[in-house]
C-alpha cells in the first residue's frame, strides 16, 4: 500500500493489517480525520479486501465510493478519511469488484431492542476514538426504564447476535452492531457557546431522564395544579 501524502510504501501482513491513527496499527496515518482504530485489510489466499471498522465519522472509500467492506484490486485508491492510498501487487482474480461482500444477516429486532442498541453504542459514536460502550446504568437512565429491563433486553440481543458469555461481552455486542451498520455515527451538532439547546436536551441524546427533568413539567405528568397567572390573582 503506497500512502499518497508521503509517498510511503507499506508492505500488508499475510494476514490482517489494522490501518488506524492510533500507536497500536499496523500502519499509522498521521491524519485527523482518521480514527485510531479506522479499518482492517484482509488478505485471504489471493483475495484482499479492506473492512471499515464504522469507528469513525469519516468512514472508508474505495475510488470515491464508500463502503463497508469491499474486494480490492491492483491500482484501487483507498481513503481512510481524507488519508489517499494506493494498492499495488494484487493479483487479479475474476472478482466482481463493485459487489460488497456480504455482511451477516441481522436478526429481527424489536423497537425497543433497536432503542437498547442505539444508547448501547452511542458513546462509541459520539467521538472519533473507540470508548466504552454504554453501561445497563446509562442506558437505563437515558431510556427511562429500569435497570433490571435493560439487563433482559441485553441478554435477549446477546442471545440474537450470538455473542457467547466471557468478558467485555457489551462491547462485543456493540462491535458487532456497529460492523453490520445497524448503528451510525451521530453528525456533529453545533449549539452556540453558552446557549443550550432549544428544547433543553443535550444534543445527539434522545430523551434521558435529566434532560426530561430540566424542562418544566406538564400539570398532567405530576398532578399539580398549575399557578394562577398575575393577571388572575384577586387583589388582597
Amino acid at each position: 500500500m503506497r500512502i499518497e501524502d508521503s509517498g510511503l510504501v507499506v508492505p500488508l501482513r499475510p494476514d490482517v493489517t489494522t490501518v488506524g491513527r492510533g500507536r497500536g496499527v499496523d500502519i499509522r496515518l498521521d491524519d485527523p480525520s482518521v480514527s485510531r482504530l479506522h479499518a482492517e485489510i484482509v488478505r485471504r489466499g489471493p483475495y484482499v479486501y479492506v473492512v471499515d471498522m464504522g469507528l469513525s465519522r469519516n468512514g472508508t472509500r474505495v475510488n470515491g465510493r464508500p463502503i463497508a467492506r469491499r474486494v480490492l484490486e491492483d491500482g484501487d485508491v483507498v481513503s481512510f478519511g481524507t488519508a489517499r492510498c494506493r494498492m499495488g501487487g494484487i493479483p487479479r482474480e475474476e472478482v466482481d469488484p463493485d459487489v460488497e461482500l456480504r455482511r451477516a444477516v441481522a436478526p429481527e429486532l424489536t423497537r425497543r431492542e433497536v432503542d437498547v442498541l442505539t444508547s448501547l453504542c452511542r458513546p462509541a459514536l459520539s467521538d472519533e476514538a473507540f470508548v466504552a460502550p454504554a453501561t445497563a446504568r446509562d442506558i437505563a437512565g437515558e431510556l427511562v426504564v429500569t435497570e433490571a429491563a435493560v439487563k433482559q433486553h441485553l441478554l435477549r440481543l446477546y442471545q440474537k447476535f450470538r455473542i457467547p458469555e466471557g468478558a467485555n461481552r457489551r462491547t462485543r455486542l456493540a462491535n458487532e452492531v456497529i460492523a453490520m451498520g445497524l448503528v451510525r455515527p451521530l453528525p456533529p451538532v453545533h449549539v452556540p457557546q453558552g446557549r443550550p439547546p432549544m428544547d433543553g436536551r443535550v444534543p445527539g441524546v434522545r430523551g434521558t431522564a435529566e434532560t426530561r427533568r430540566a424542562g418544566a413539567p406538564h400539570a398532567h405528568h405530576t398532578g399539580a395544579r398549575p399557578a394562577p397567572s398575575p393577571a388572575g390573582r384577586r387583589a388582597s
